[in-house]
């Protein structure tokens, strides 16, 4: 038997700010009738039009084609977004899982317990007495408001519930008798998990009167280094579909991506979400797939754009980044490096150990630690940086000893030569007004000061 055709559409995709939250966007005569069964497979309810499913397992994408899959059923028409069916395809990893022998459906039975937990805790279903500290671990004790009492063990996706009591004064109870020296009232503080699931779920309303109107900015162009940073997420993702022979994995907590060229010798990671002028990401080159690593790059989250396409298309060349193992760094290779600022003007310093190319400006430069470049430590041998001082960067990029001469000049002549865009706000429009004489006074007779009354 066919299933009756009902007039709803709904389209689910990616949310805008949010890496695994899915969006969905419902449409037709009948929409409230997917409205309904969406609300019913974990989506919250935006506006009439709109609803978002944000999950603390970052499981959405799978949810999301098993409620597209329900919705077909009852003859409403489902379409899937392209960066949303990717994600769904997309292998994860499992690193930091704390049960490596669970296979991924038994990872995801066992998210999704911990996803109802949350969800009753959210709404109010599940009332938390108090919480303590065991052992690093935080636990807690709740009521169901229509019934019994339990003792949970973990947060975000590890949640579960360890005991159940007949009444909230014998789970309050035995919660004492175990953790009364950590014992706290109330629940634990919020997770970042659950701050970014809250943060996804409010911002798709209506944006505030605070945010600046497009309309009132221009786009201008400036010294790559003085660029607008980069869209870190997008980048990564664009590279990727370029470039067969790199792979992109996920850690278990979708705050960080892996990249990894299929000779498994050049990597690199990106921290999602990190402080601005943190690192975001590490970019590291070995001899062998299991030695040592021969030299590493770090750069913030405020890294210009220029500056990252530039790293990422050496990256994909790959003969930017071979590199003599165990040569230090020699006045030649420092000579190599800093042509292009040398060729530009830049002043060139020396102070003690630090050799520095600065702007006229100063507001942007580079320094070569010989300390470090003989003594590999910590310390990065390389600093990139451009802001009010090297201490306070607005963004910097640092590279170990054997960073490949070739790749430091490709980033050295962005920073000499290179341009960017900036986003910059317009002078506001005033709208000339019309002056009028003042009711009771003589009109003027002379035409020209007829005309400067205007």
């Amino acid at each position: 038997m066919t299933t009756p055709s009902i007039d709803a559409h709904v389209r689910l995709g990616t949310h805008p700010s949010h890496r695994s939250a899915v969006v969905a966007t419902v449409s037709g005569t009948a929409r409230h009738i997917a409205h309904a069964h969406l609300s019913v497979r974990g989506f919250e309810s935006v506006d009439e039009h709109t609803l978002v499913m944000v999950r603390i397992d970052h499981e959405e994408p799978y949810w999301a084609e098993r409620a597209a899959q329900a919705l077909t059923a009852e003859g409403i028409s489902t379409e899937i977004a392209p960066g949303l069916r990717e994600a769904i395809d997309e292998e994860w990893t499992w690193a930091d899982y704390p049960m490596p022998w669970c296979t991924r459906q038994e990872i995801r039975e066992s998210s999704d317990e911990a996803q109802k937990i949350y969800d009753d805790i959210r709404h109010g279903r599940l009332v938390i007495h108090a919480h303590a500290d065991d052992s690093g671990t935080v636990v807690a004790v709740g009521s169901y408001r229509d019934g019994s009492s339990v003792a949970l063990h973990g947060e975000n996706h590890l949640r579960t519930i360890t005991e159940t009591f007949g009444s909230p004064a014998e789970a309050l109870a035995d919660f004492e008798r175990l953790h009364g020296d950590t014992m706290r009232p109330g629940p634990a503080p919020m997770t970042d998990v659950e701050r970014q699931a809250a943060e996804a779920r409010s911002t798709l309303h209506s944006p505030s009167p605070l945010e600046p109107d497009p309309a009132t900015q221009r786009t201008e162009m400036v010294p790559a280094y003085a660029a607008d940073p980069a869209d870190h997420n997008a980048a990564l993702d664009e590279f990727v579909t370029e470039h067969d022979d790199w792979e992109k994995w996920r850690t278990w907590s979708d705050g960080t991506t892996h990249l990894i060229h299929e000779s498994q010798t050049l990597r690199a990671e990106l921290v999602h979400e990190t402080n601005p002028r943190e690192t975001a990401w590490t970019f590291a080159a070995y001899e062998t797939p299991v030695s040592d690593r021969m030299w590493h790059l770090t750069l913030t989250g405020t890294t210009p754009a220029p500056l990252l396409k530039t790293l990422l298309s050496r990256l994909a060349e790959g003969d930017a980044w071979e590199t003599a193992i165990g040569s230090p760094t020699t006045e030649k290779t420092v000579t190599e490096a800093t042509r292009p600022l040398t060729d530009a003007g830049w002043k060139h310093t020396i102070e003690g150990r630090w050799i520095r190319w600065e702007t006229t400006p100063g507001d942007a430069g580079v320094q070569f630690d010989a300390f470090a470049a003989q003594n590999p430590s910590a310390l990065p041998t390389w600093t990139l940086w451009a802001g009010p001082s090297i201490d306070r960067p607005t963004w910097a990029l640092h590279a170990s000893p054997y960073t490949p001469a070739p790749l430091l000049a490709s980033l050295t002549e962005d920073l000499a030569h290179g341009t960017g865009t900036r986003m910059k706000p317009a002078a506001p429009h005033r709208p000339a007004r019309l002056k009028t004489t003042p009711t009771g006074l003589p009109q003027a007779t002379n035409p020209h000061a007829a005309s400067r009354s205007l």
